[in-house]
């Protein structure tokens, strides 16, 4: 598994970047790093009490958002493009609690792809157990149009 690497941090004041999900300085983000594992791209978080929904446990539309963030990862990773959810569904099957030291695993891999449209499925574990499943659509962007509309980076991993 490596690490990928967020080609956005130190562009914050010039590019804007300030995402809810992933930017390291965001006050009130997830704070989210992800990694590259084959085929997949895959999230570690740990969910605090500040994101519950009912009493100790996870809130679904955190749920819903380390979905699709991770989904957008994977996008930027494996077709090295901008894209834009156009869909998303979650299964929620079993709570995931809040305030705890372990974290939440958040996978995604891509299903199928039709012209500019990638399809992706996405899982969330808690100690190993499948709690949520999620289905995401993107519509990806050409190179130059990702590039030049969306500040797009190329997204790379350690070696």
């Amino acid at each position: 598994m490596k690490k990928i690497i967020n080609p956005y941090i130190g562009s914050e004041k010039d590019s804007g970047y300030n995402c809810f999900a992933c930017a390291p300085h965001n006050p009130c983000g997830l704070k989210m790093e992800f990694y590259e594992d084959g085929e997949e791209v895959v999230s570690y978080w740990k969910a605090g009490t500040n994101y519950q929904g009912w009493v100790d446990t996870l809130h679904g539309g955190i749920q819903a958002t380390l979905v699709d963030e991770t989904s957008s990862w994977l996008i930027s990773r494996k077709k090295q493009v901008s894209g834009m959810t156009t869909n998303l569904s979650m299964k929620y099957m079993k709570p995931i609690p809040c305030g705890t030291d372990e974290p939440v695993e958040i996978r995604t891999r891509i299903k199928e792809e039709k012209r500019n449209f990638v399809f992706i499925e996405a899982t969330i574990l808690y100690k190993g157990e499948i709690c949520s499943k999620g289905e995401t659509t993107f519509f990806c962007f050409s190179k130059e149009k990702s590039e030049k509309e969306f500040q797009f980076r190329q997204v790379n991993v350690e070696e």
